[in-house]
């Protein structure tokens, strides 16, 4: 497979025995069998050691629409979950589906902020948000063809009693730290894998033209936000002008009514913008998501590598031996091995070397099986980021279209006012 990123577009040259994403569309997932809502979101407090703290909680609901099915814990369910867990979920996913491009979770605090988007966790907007996009994840894992016959995601939907200690017995924590440990050095590659460095190159650029996008959008919506409000003094100005005018009073105190309208239809239309914003971000984190399959594989090809590396200079050091070519200390000194410390010595390489080996074979399977799988995934992805950052800028669009034609007709019933003025 080559060229996977050009420009954005997946293209697929050459292997055969790759999934395509028509093959990959029709899996069998949970959401074939099952319905996913978080109905509301609670704020709570814990009084542990007289130290009262505040938490968000959130009630999900599932409902078995598949008489057939037999995965499911209940037919029905209802238990309350905290953004924790959540995390806990995902990081469990990530360390045992590692060439997966994990579903984000919503931000945590407020990115990309502006003056009327509160950045106070609890405020009922910003929770609601937080629900809507932790509903989102839900049904992405749900609806994807691996993660969704996960037994603990299962268990997170339905399991209300002891899922975290179901999800520390699988001893995931020691693996993420391990990997964590991995990630953290820089990767550098003798011969890294053209596909790949190309995906992460696309990563990259899409993040920051996400980035860039939000950046550049809430510059845009906090001026947009004043000069709608600004309206509103239009308003009082006429309204108080029209008190003073015989023949001119009615139109200007309708005209004064329809300013102050224009003023109050933003911030309908920025809550809806709010919500694309939201949508977005999604696929912000998911950059960040595709570009952490990408480093887990570079440490994977970083294992085989230096196994590579190991096997070969065994084979020169038992080629050395071999031929009598010791080390320096021996050579300056004059000292010989015997025949029976040089075939000792010639043994214990020969065993090294066959562990060297075995141990090669095991990093190529390794990195073979993680590619193939996560190219799978990886146009899985980026199948779904196109239809959904269409969907999300069309709907940008078209909210922009609505509130510059209810702009459009506001002027105008002012100019039928002024117009029929006597």
């Amino acid at each position: 497979m080559e060229d996977i990123f050009q420009n954005g577009n997946y293209d697929i040259l050459g292997n055969t025995n790759m999934t395509t994403s028509e093959e990959i569309r029709k899996e069998d997932s949970l959401l074939d069998h099952m319905e996913i809502v978080i109905v509301e979101a609670e704020k709570r407090a814990n009084s542990a050691l007289n130290l009262r703290e505040f938490y968000t909680v959130y009630l999900v609901e599932t409902k078995v629409i598949d008489p057939d099915f037999r995965g499911a814990l209940t037919r029905l369910s209802s238990l309350w979950r905290r953004y924790t867990e959540f995390e806990l979920l995902r990081a469990y996913l990530e360390v045992s589906y590692p060439y997966i491009v994990l579903p984000p979770l919503p931000e945590k605090k407020v990115l990309y902020g502006w003056q009327k988007v509160a950045t106070d966790t609890f405020d009922p907007d910003f929770v609601d948000r937080r629900r809507a996009g932790l509903e989102n994840f839900l049904l992405r894992v749900a609806s994807h063809p691996v993660l969704s016959h996960d037994e603990h995601f299962m268990g997170f939907l339905q399991q209300e009693d002891e899922w975290r200690e179901s999800i520390k017995e699988t001893g995931y924590l020691q693996i993420a730290e391990s990997k964590l440990k991995a990630l953290s050095v820089a990767v550098r590659l003798k011969k890294p894998d053209r596909r790949f460095e190309t995906i992460k190159n696309y990563g990259i650029e899409l993040q920051n033209n996400l980035c860039n996008l939000l950046r550049v959008r809430a510059r845009l919506v906090e001026k947009q936000y004043g000069l709608y409000k600004l309206h509103a003094n239009y308003g009082r100005v006429f309204s108080e002008w029209s008190a003073i005018e015989k023949e001119m009073g009615d139109g200007l105190q309708k005209s004064g009514h329809y300013l102050d309208s224009i003023a109050a239809s933003i911030d309908t239309a920025l809550e809806e913008e709010e919500l694309i914003a939201d949508q977005l971000k999604e696929w912000l984190f998911g950059a960040s998501a595709l570009q952490g399959v990408v480093r887990r594989r570079e440490a994977l090809q970083l294992v085989r590598d230096e196994a590579h590396d190991a096997l070969v200079a065994t084979r020169e050091h038992k080629d050395k031996v071999q031929q009598g070519k010791t080390g320096l200390m021996s050579r300056l000194f004059g000292s010989v091995d015997t025949e029976e410390v040089r075939e000792l010595k010639v043994h214990q390489l020969e065993q090294r070397i066959n562990q060297s080996e075995i141990a090669v074979k095991q990093a190529d399977e390794d990195l073979e099986s993680f590619s193939i799988k996560a190219m799978v995934d990886i146009e899985r992805f980026q199948h779904q980021k196109v239809i959904d950052l269409k969907e999300t800028l069309a709907a940008y669009c078209v909210l922009q279209f609505k509130l510059a034609r209810k702009g459009l007709q506001t002027w105008q019933h002012i100019k039928d006012c002024l117009e029929s003025m006597p």
